[in-house]
């Protein structure tokens, strides 16, 4: 009977979760136009950061080093990066937004069970392109050559999360990182990814 009971919360979380995605997905589509013209990369520079973590499904299948090397291969600097056993209240502020949602609870309790890695990503236009690279929130969305694409089944073991402005980008790394975590320094690649 517990495993039913189980199964069947996860069932519902998973629904819950379904139809935020395709709310939000409906709710962008809308918006695109006056999107656009703020990710079209006129207002990013090259020292644009954003926040991108790896959940704990992703931390437990041993893809942070793909994951890395992504990023490291697109040109992005990392600036920061740490294991974190997130606590649930830090989960709770990031997922602030969706506190009303139907599968809030489980969100958070899927964060808590398992670590995660938390990393500050810098380069020109990084929080869209970014984004691209991880794929759709859904992985049945997903083209294959992207994170979730390649390595997802199910949107709710989506392995990572990324920043989807730059206004929450600065809030989750304020979030997640104190001042003294994020480093600055010069890559020596500079000068052969950027002109």
């Amino acid at each position: 009977m517990f495993v039913f009971l189980e199964s069947f919360e996860k069932f519902e979380y998973r629904n819950h979760l379904r139809e935020y995605i395709q709310e939000t997905t409906d709710a962008a589509g809308a918006s695109s136009a006056s999107s656009a013209q703020a990710s079209s990369g006129i207002m990013a520079s090259i020292s644009e950061r954003t926040f991108i973590a790896i959940k704990p499904d992703g931390v437990q299948r041993g893809l942070v080093g793909e994951i890395v090397k992504r990023f490291e291969r697109k040109g992005f600097k990392l600036v920061a990066m740490k294991l974190i056993h997130a606590s649930e209240d830090l989960l709770r502020e990031h997922y602030i937004d969706l506190k009303d949602r139907p599968f809030y609870a489980g969100l958070v309790e899927y964060m808590h069970s398992g670590p995660v890695v938390a990393m500050v990503w810098e380069g020109f236009n990084v929080i869209r392109t970014g984004r691209v690279m991880l794929g759709e929130t859904n992985p049945v969305d997903s083209r294959p050559g992207t994170i979730r694409g390649d390595f997802c089944v199910q949107v709710g073991r989506n392995i990572i999360h990324g920043s989807d402005s730059a206004e929450s980008a600065e809030t989750e790394i304020n979030l997640w990182f104190a001042p003294e975590e994020v480093v600055d320094y010069r890559s020596c690649e500079h000068p052969w990814i950027y002109d």
